[in-house]
């Protein structure tokens, strides 16, 4: 894993194998941040299922101004943080919260993040909650978008309450939707 743009173009990542852990593919990547190129200057990033933190850095490095990563794994959390001590990231720009997604997103207060990004586990087939949990949140505002990578076998539907998909792209057995409030 590297960062493709930015400030750290081509820095390496710590990554770690394990079943949990499906990192995004540089292809799949590139694709998603030259999607919404003029979006990540100083963007407010939440990252949910954030494994090795690889798209909550590649945003950094693009410009946003934090990233807030939420993971459930404690060996995810170790990488994350070696990870922000290996690109000397501040704690202003990027904090960990371990806790499970769906319910972080159930008790959220707060301002509405810029960009969300969702990389649930695809093993555990969650795309569908996430996105019924993300649209009932407080985390998503009026200009909020959403990125979600899914498997292309997941339930995703077209709309979640006010939340509508306005893109979506497959790429093999993945697939990545972009969604914004109707």
């Amino acid at each position: 894993m590297r960062i493709i743009a930015g400030r750290w173009k081509g820095r390496r990542l710590v990554h770690f194998k394990a079943e949990h852990i499906r990192p995004t593919t540089d292809r799949v990547k590139e694709s998603v941040f030259n999607k919404m190129q003029g979006e990540w200057e100083g963007a407010r990033v939440l990252d949910l299922f954030a494994g090795t933190g690889n798209l909550g850095f590649e945003a950094l490095s693009r410009g946003a101004t934090s990233v807030l990563a939420v993971e459930m794994s404690a060996q995810s959390i170790e990488i994350i943080r070696r990870n922000v001590d290996e690109l000397k990231v501040s704690r202003d720009e990027h904090r960990v919260v371990k806790d499970d997604v769906l319910k972080f997103l159930e008790k959220f207060v707060g301002e509405p993040f810029d960009i969300i990004l969702c990389d649930p586990p695809f093993t555990k087939e969650l795309a569908h909650d996430a996105l019924t949990r993300i649209a009932a949140s407080p985390a998503v505002g009026p200009s909020t978008t959403v990125v979600i990578e899914a498997s292309s076998h997941e339930r995703v539907d077209e709309a979640y309450s006010q939340l509508e998909c306005f893109d979506r792209r497959d790429y093999g057995d993945k697939q990545v939707s972009f969604w914004r409030r109707s």
